[in-house]
């Protein structure tokens, strides 16, 4: 009975040490500035690096042809061929985003287009002063598509006896801008990433 008694006084204080340990979670906030990894995965400093490379390769590129009139650009989804979920639009937004904010371009909004359609044809309908109706015909048309792709490599240690197991990530971001009036590949650039990571085999 006093084993007994002792074995459950055991587990209460186990208990009690474990639940204490799950409620010491803390957190904090970082730079997004910061190169901060967790892992060999892509994440935000990565993301970051791909907006600021290809960015400052295309705002100094002097292979576009000079023009009287800012150009404008029209950007398509990135195609994804990692094998990772990554959300592709959320590089193109902030590049987009920064080549609007240099003033060398304007844009082309491709996602609103189907709802642009959509406020026409409700005007259209009569719902809207015929004075205020927007005119048909009065879009914008691209200079330029702005297209590319993420590749990455993954490559993991040949199984052995070892006290760490690593990990290699190779991700390739490639940027191209192309003339829609000749088709050319009017610019491209592109950016690399490399990164090890290496843990314990037997840890948390």
């Amino acid at each position: 009975m006093e084993h007994l008694h002792k074995g459950l006084i055991f587990i209460l204080l186990v208990g009690f040490g474990v639940s204490n340990l799950s409620g010491c979670a803390t957190t904090r906030s970082i730079d997004p500035n910061d190169e901060t990894h967790y892992d060999a995965n892509y994440d935000f400093s990565d993301k970051k690096k791909i907006v600021d490379d290809l960015t400052t390769s295309l705002l100094s590129g002097t292979q576009l042809p000079p023009a009287t009139k800012k150009p404008i650009m029209i950007i398509y989804p990135l195609t994804n061929e990692t094998s990772e979920h990554i959300n592709t639009s959320g590089i193109t937004d902030d590049i987009r985003m920064a080549l609007i904010r240099s003033g060398k371009y304007r844009f082309i909004n491709e996602a609103q287009r189907s709802n642009i359609l959509k406020e026409k044809a409700y005007q259209d309908a009569g719902h809207v002063d015929p004075s205020m109706q927007i005119s048909q015909g009065k879009q914008l048309g691209a200079d330029y598509i702005l297209s590319g792709a993420l590749r990455s490599i993954e490559k993991t240690q040949q199984k052995q006896i070892r006290l760490t197991k690593k990990k290699l990530v190779y991700y390739s971001l490639n940027l191209e801008l192309t003339d829609l009036t000749t088709g050319e590949i009017a610019w491209a650039d592109k950016v690399e990433l490399a990164r090890e990571a290496s843990r314990p085999i037997i840890g948390w």
